[in-house]
């Protein structure tokens, strides 16, 4: 049962993220703000080695076809990095709203199988959420190079 309600949770929040549309993601929202204490991402790797391990993830893009592939750059365009930076903040609410089903497992299991489903909601969900901000902190830097760049000129 717990299998066939994650698999549920999973496509249901998933679809529903995806269906959101990429206007909101284009706009500053507090939730997708990368902190100063996440020194630009680099806290992300220096605590958890991201770069090391983030090229295993799946891209959700594998899974759906018509979504955004993030596995790789579409350019280096300010339009292409924005909306990649976008996307990033899609995969990021998806993966946090994820994790919000967890504590329904309490309902019909002991209390370990439970916190087991809470664990699992954890680890299938954090490496993604850590992923998207230090990518949207490198694509964010990239952005306002451009900007630089073109303020000189």
């Amino acid at each position: 049962m717990n299998f066939f309600c994650w698999l549920l949770f999973h496509y249901l929040l998933s679809y529903i993220c995806f269906k959101i549309p990429l206007s909101f993601f284009l706009k500053e929202h507090r939730l997708f703000t990368i902190a100063k204490w996440e020194k630009e991402g680099q806290l992300w790797n220096r605590l958890f080695q991201v770069k090391k391990w983030k090229k295993h993830l799946i891209d959700g893009s594998s899974i759906v076809k018509h979504s955004y592939n993030k596995s790789h750059l579409h350019g280096t365009r300010q339009e292409a990095l924005n909306e990649f930076s976008a996307e990033t903040k899609r995969a990021e609410l998806t993966h946090w709203v994820l994790l919000l089903p967890a504590p329904l497992f309490f309902l019909w299991n002991p209390a370990w199988a439970a916190w087991l489903n809470v664990l699992y909601a954890v680890i299938a969900n954090v490496p993604f959420i850590v992923t998207q901000r230090y990518n949207r902190a490198r694509l964010e830097r990239a952005l306002k190079r451009q900007e630089m760049r073109k303020s000189r000129h």
